[in-house]
């Protein structure tokens, strides 16, 4: 049997582990792939291309990076390519029905969440933000609308209580890259079950807001956990003290100090007060600064008790 023609879609590290899954598999050959633009980045903003760009080019693969796929000619450079699948991950681009219909078998995507809850741009953040138990990855064959697809393969993972959206996304990443090759073989044969989504349960994963990062004190510190974890390590959590922009990557919910005003320092070790509870700080980065365990901060940060943040 001819190998596999696929077409891979993808942009951030998460979609890594996936495209060497399949470069790695019997029977697929990874003929093109697909990652947004460079954009510029670092202290020269010079052009940085994404993780896959990156490694697309480390294997010698080729790579094409469309602003979009609205037009008539970049429908026909994919149509060209003769695919018999898109495998796609975290790509970031919609794509349009020319460009789902063009593969023979379609268009498959992994989706960090279990569906149908948590459609959309931020399924890992709003799963930690919201406190939720579990979570995991669905493949679904695409359609028009936004992650609502037939789901092909289901698999759950238990969220750590003190897992951030940084080491969450590395798991379901590292977890769902044998199921694309599951998925696309098993499509491939015509072995597959198809489950449609069903119409409860329906949650959408809004893409963060830069607002919602900044942290209110007044909150509950259970909900300010979730947050920061949610946020971890980007686009990180942030409070001020004095004007300095300080992000906060990793606390812990305790018992606060009663009637103490919400953002206030309770003791010598960043335990802050909350609108009910406290906060413990472990994890700090200062603007411009790396990231540093709450006692090297406060070597280079002293908070006293009865210090204030904003």
């Amino acid at each position: 049997m001819a190998d596999l023609r696929i077409v891979f879609m993808g942009t951030p590290d998460f979609a890594v582990p996936t495209l060497a899954a399949l470069r790695a598999a019997d029977g697929i050959e990874v003929t093109a792939v697909y990652s947004q633009p460079p954009r510029r980045a670092g202290r020269g903003k010079q052009l940085r291309p994404t993780p896959i760009h990156a490694a697309a080019l480390a294997h010698d693969i080729p790579v094409h990076t469309p602003a979009d796929l609205k037009s008539a000619e970049a429908q026909a450079e994919f149509r060209a390519l003769g695919a018999d699948a898109a495998a796609v991950v975290a790509y970031g681009l919609i794509l349009p029905a020319a460009i789902l219909q063009a593969p023979r078998l379609g268009c498959f995507n992994l989706h960090g969440s279990l569906l149908p809850r948590w459609r959309g741009a931020a399924p890992i953040q709003r799963a930690l933000m919201a406190g939720d138990p579990v979570t995991g990855i669905c493949i679904m064959a695409m359609d028009e609308g936004l992650d609502t697809g037939a789901v092909l393969l289901r698999a759950e993972l238990p969220i750590a209580a003190e897992a951030t959206a940084g080491e969450l996304s590395a798991q379901l990443a590292e977890m769902g890259a044998p199921m694309m090759v599951e998925a696309l073989r098993g499509a491939a044969s015509g072995q597959l079950q198809v489950h449609p989504q069903p119409e409860v349960g329906v949650t959408y994963a809004k893409k963060i807001d830069k607002a919602e990062a900044c942290i209110d004190w007044s909150r509950p510190a259970v909900e300010l956990d979730r947050l920061i974890r949610g946020l971890s390590p980007f686009p990180g959590a942030w409070c001020e003290r004095q004007s300095v922009r300080i992000k906060v990557l990793l606390a812990r919910p305790e018992m606060g100090e009663a009637g103490a005003p919400p953002g206030t320092v309770l003791d010598d070790n960043l335990l802050i007060a909350c609108g009910e509870g406290a906060l413990r700080l472990s994890r700090l980065q200062r603007s411009g600064r790396a990231v540093m365990a709450a006692a090297d901060f406060l070597r280079g940060n002293p908070l006293q008790p009865g210090d204030q943040l904003d």
